[in-house]
């Protein structure tokens, strides 16, 4: 049923959505202020055109209409949030890219409160009226599963799992001598798939059948035609792949994705970028700008070498790239193959504080300015490590297809600092891998928020 349907859901929560903004923002501006006093005919329209725009860039970037029917409900209500988040952004600055232009601030403000409620209020109604659709809105599909393989099985435990699909799976069909410890509702055998069908009124057979069932597969195809049953092939990709594979295609050719990424999509990198850029300004701008030469003098006084320390890592595609510390080691030949340890002795007195506190991270801003890092990401490792545990763990050089970060995903999961064994690198690198295929602004957000309460909080792993 639900992919009937998710395309005119899509469209009818895009029409009210963009309905809603205009009514709000026309409420504000002409009714909330009398018409001569706010702007003119053309402020407005342009207004107008501009808020549209952005929210229509803004729910897109985060996908809030994608799928509608199929997501659960906390990750809609975290793309909304996010969607007004970026919304807010965009038309708050308008005074910034249009500065002609005649807006007050009381009626914007007003339009972004009662517009964020409504948002806010509608999504949760159609989540719940996408509830109990069952009984509100249009009778479910019927649908039997044949074959209960891995693909059946999981198929089966998907449906029956969330009732939101619409989709009520009456049941199994198969030919092996099936283990009922799973739960599973078996009807039959294969050949009786059909039968059973006309008598029970199945809009849909899902078929899960190996492709070594080609004829079997062929046969039952025919006969749901006959029947004017829909007939759906599932192939059983997991069989072979012991992990989730994503489907794409390129004209009508089906390909396999291992995982997905967010930040392929060149919009998601935009925004990224954007605010790597916005970020790290604020921090030279507000904090370097005095810090550095402050820690200029510190670090000179305690040791002798240079303030900042560079040092070859390993970036985005594995091109490596200087990136900027001060410095918290006397001079040692060691730097670039030896990770610090507790109580290392080429850590000087004030090097002990800035790396218990991370200030010694802090010029990594200017790599983020430059474009080498980002402020969240996979943390750049030395070329020697890169190359080392790249032949002993699996996936490890999937990391880098991120551009690295000052803090990441790993880091306040607390795997960071020394990795005497191979295990701790492990860890590093599958919360990298999530954050790679979870990434999100709203993710990069949380982990900023973590990472300054793990800085205040401290860390036994800093030192």
């Amino acid at each position: 049923m639900s992919h009937k349907y998710t395309t005119l859901f899509k469209w009818i929560n895009v029409i009210a959505d963009h309905c809603l903004l205009n009514l709000i923002l026309f409420i504000s501006l002409r009714v909330v202020y009398p018409y001569n006093s706010i702007m003119s005919v053309y402020d407005y329209r342009l207004i107008l055109v501009l808020f549209n725009l952005s929210w229509f860039y803004c729910s897109n970037v985060f996908g809030i209409y994608k799928s509608i029917l199929k997501h659960e409900a906390v990750p809609v209500l975290t793309a909304n949030v996010a969607s007004l988040g970026l919304f807010y952004i965009f038309t708050i600055n308008i005074k910034i890219i249009l500065p002609n232009i005649h807006i007050y601030a009381t009626p914007l403000l007003i339009f972004l409160f009662a517009f964020t409620i409504s948002i806010i209020i509608c999504r949760l109604s159609f989540l719940a009226v996408r509830k109990y659709k069952k009984k509100v809105w249009f009778n479910t599909n019927n649908i039997i599963i044949v074959g209960a393989g891995s693909a059946g099985v999981e198929l089966y435990k998907l449906l029956a799992s969330k009732p939101q699909l619409g989709e009520n799976v009456l049941g199994l069909f198969t030919d092996d001598n099936f283990n009922h410890a799973f739960d599973l509702k078996i009807l039959g055998r294969v050949d009786d798939c059909i039968d059973y069908a006309k008598e029970n009124n199945v809009h849909e057979i899902y078929c899960t059948l190996p492709n070594t069932e080609r004829s079997k597969i062929s046969m039952l195809m025919q006969l749901a035609d006959n029947n004017f049953i829909r007939f759906r092939l599932v192939p059983d990709v997991k069989g072979a792949f012991d992990q989730n594979l994503k489907v794409e295609l390129f004209g009508y050719m089906p390909v396999l994705v291992p995982r997905q990424e967010p930040l392929e999509n060149k919009a998601n990198e935009i925004l990224k970028r954007a605010f790597d850029i916005l970020f790290s300004s604020l921090i030279i701008l507000f904090l370097l700008s005095w810090l550095v030469p402050l820690l200029a003098i510190i670090i000179k006084a305690d040791s002798k070498g240079p303030v900042f320390f560079k040092q070859l890592r390993s970036g985005k595609n594995n091109k490596p790239f200087y990136c900027i510390k001060f410095r918290s080691m006397s001079v040692n030949i060691n730097c670039d193959s030896k990770q610090a340890c507790k109580g290392d002795m080429r850590i000087t007195r004030v090097g002990k504080f800035i790396r218990k506190t991370s200030i010694d991270e802090l010029p990594q801003f200017f790599n983020v300015l430059m474009g080498d890092m980002s402020v969240v990401g996979p943390r750049p490792h030395m070329l020697k490590h890169t190359q080392d545990y790249s032949q002993l763990i699996n996936n490890y050089m999937v990391r880098h297809f991120l551009t690295p970060g000052i803090t990441g995903w790993a880091q306040v999961l607390g795997y960071r600092g020394e990795t005497k064994e191979t295990t701790a690198m492990l860890n590093r690198v599958q919360a990298d891998i999530w954050y790679l295929e979870n990434w999100s602004l709203v993710l990069d957000l949380k982990i900023v928020l973590m990472t300054v309460r793990q800085v205040f909080k401290g860390d036994e792993n800093a030192f």
